[in-house]
């Protein structure tokens, strides 16, 4: 960029320039091009110089702005960030950091005033909601794939989301690698292997079977031979015991890779820091109590998120990076079906044991037992159950040998899928 002309020029030479082109010694193109200004820029020094010859000048001193805001603007920030500092000095709250941003956002919401964050930031400072950030280590933000579907981050948050409740809650989250889009988002609570089976659910049925799915090791995903077995001779190697939400994911033919260290974790992490740190601070300005207050909550903050804001990493709105790239065939996503036997996604998104058949033709789970037709004494049974959460009863379809052989029904609580 060019340097302002009081700081390319004497103030005498432009003066003088000025006097030349006035007594017609020297026309103006020459003029121009030896400053390097626009005509109209020009004319309005001439036009400044006739005025006032003697005191002509080309240096100016930058005003300070004197712009101020009302006293009610300056009420509503003390307020917000006085609502920040509570949060932050709780500990039983997720918040380390203030949020200007997030006041800023408050401020729109709630009072219709638009104040720029370097005012807040100054208001913070002057009334000592502050402080310095702890330098953190740098690391790399970038998207490590090129389609969508290729890689789904998929991660369980436990916290206070509320200081309005006691209990913590789990957010279970999958986000697209590539346009950094939720595809599923929810608030459980307790954390089962059925609930991160009906995210699969909601993410296949939805988009189609993606590429791989990236998650830590924890226990419903992994299991890991030691901190997994109770007893010091291990009969059983790390993965070769598959949990539920695994079983899932190799039936339908979908990788899994696994964070193996708290710093590749950290890039599962990472992405959902924005939604943990702006969903607590909401929940506590809107005094959420409950967990379906925080579910409606959630579903406009994650529309808010994909539908609106400009991602940080991709410099795009997330779902419409999403869309940009199934329409330009950028996609590892695909079709969904149900293979030979099963005959409904009920049979492929479900929890799973066998069980075999004694000689009463009975089989036994969880001190339930159910007659089982058509299959041999010590033929050994699959069950594939379904809990609905809405009716509190679960389906059961029982197979054997490529062929359903039964449905029972039953209630959630009987069968006791705290265990699974």
């Amino acid at each position: 960029m060019a340097k302002q002309l009081h700081k390319r020029f004497p103030g005498e030479q432009v003066k003088s320039l000025l006097e030349r082109y006035l007594y017609k010694e020297i026309e103006s193109s020459y003029i121009l091009d030896i400053l390097g200004i626009k005509r109209r820029r020009f004319f309005e020094l001439v036009k400044r110089y006739r005025k006032d010859p003697e005191n002509f000048s080309i240096s100016y001193r930058r005003e300070k702005s004197t712009r101020t805001i009302s006293k009610e603007i300056e009420e509503n920030i003390i307020k917000e960030l006085s609502i920040e500092k509570s949060l932050i000095e709780n500990r039983d709250m997720p918040i380390k950091s203030y949020n200007y941003s997030y006041v800023k956002d408050q401020l729109w919401n709630k009072y219709r005033q638009r104040v720029s964050l370097p005012t807040i930031i100054d208001r913070a400072k002057k009334n000592n909601f502050h402080f310095p950030r702890p330098k953190k280590k740098s690391h790399d933000r970038e998207v490590l794939t090129n389609y969508v579907g290729e890689l789904i981050q998929h991660d369980s948050s436990w916290h206070k989301w509320s200081p309005y409740v006691e209990e913590k809650w789990h957010l279970i989250t999958s986000l697209d690698d590539y346009s950094r889009n939720l595809l599923y988002a929810e608030f459980v609570d307790p954390e089962t292997s059925w609930d991160h089976i009906l995210s699969l659910e909601s993410v296949i049925l939805r988009h189609g079977l993606p590429y791989a799915y990236y998650v830590d090791s924890h226990s419903i995903f992994r299991f890991v031979q030691g901190r997994d077995s109770f007893w010091r001779k291990h009969y059983k190697v790390t993965d070769e015991v598959d949990p539920q939400w695994k079983q899932v994911l190799l039936e339908c033919q979908v990788k899994i890779t696994y964070a193996l260290s708290p710093q590749a974790k950290g890039k599962v992490e990472r992405p959902y820091g924005w939604l943990q740190d702006r969903i607590v601070r909401t929940c506590a300005r809107e005094s959420i109590r409950t967990i379906e207050q925080a579910r409606e909550l959630l579903k406009a903050e994650v529309s808010r998120y994909n539908n609106h804001q400009v991602h940080s990493t991709t410099g795009e709105i997330p779902s419409l990076r999403f869309h940009h790239a199934l329409e330009e065939k950028k996609s590892l996503f695909r079709k969904f079906s149900v293979s030979p036997p099963y005959q409904s996604s009920k049979d492929i998104f479900c929890l799973r044991a066998e069980r075999v058949v004694n000689p009463y033709r009975k089989i036994s789970f969880n001190n339930l037992e159910f007659r089982i037709s058509g299959v041999p004494i010590r033929g050994t049974v699959q069950l594939r159950i379904i809990p609905d959460k809405v009716s509190g009863v679960a389906e059961i379809r029982f197979w054997y040998d490529n062929k359903l052989v039964g449905i029972e029904k039953v209630r959630n609580e009987d069968l006791k899928l705290v265990h699974f």
